[in-house]
């Protein structure tokens, strides 16, 4: 279940509570794309989960303004359980962290991470790690985690 959203002061939209707070896709879409553009963002992540497992990634990290009351969200942030994944069965667009993750934003409408790759070189601070810091106050928020193998594609 997602929790209600909180308001941490200094961040410009309310944020999940600090912790991680394990969800499936549909509860992700019921609470999350609550309108158009967020739904084409959900959409694109759902694309992702589903590319992602066909490569046996059991599990996925979700975060970015998409998991805020940001209205408009430019896209959404998350990271991905690498435990025995075949890189061979990924998609590999993501697995290309070029050019911004461009490619990756062009197709599955986000960015997402291997959740053990280094997101903070100077702390080697890990992803899973990083996205659960609100980045306008450096204060600790919460991330969504859905178990793939709980969904059906």
């Amino acid at each position: 279940m997602i929790p209600d959203l909180i308001k941490l002061s200094g961040a410009p939209w309310k944020v999940l509570p600090p912790g991680v707070h394990h969800a499936s896709l549909s509860e992700v879409r019921d609470f999350f794309a609550t309108n158009p553009h967020r739904r084409k963002l959900f959409d694109g992540f759902v694309c992702a989960a589903k590319a992602l497992s066909k490569g046996n990634v059991q599990s996925i990290y979700l975060d970015g303004s998409f998991v805020t009351e940001k209205p408009m969200p430019s896209d959404y942030d998350g990271c991905w359980d690498p435990a025995g994944v075949d890189p061979l069965l990924l998609d590999p667009v993501l697995l290309n962290f070029d050019n911004g993750r461009a490619n990756q934003k062009a197709k599955y409408e986000g960015e997402l991470f291997p959740s053990i790759a280094v997101a903070v070189i100077a702390t080697g601070q890990l992803f899973e790690e990083f996205f659960q810091i609100e980045k306008f106050t450096g204060k600790k928020k919460g991330i969504i985690l859905i178990d793939l193998t709980r969904e059906s594609f």
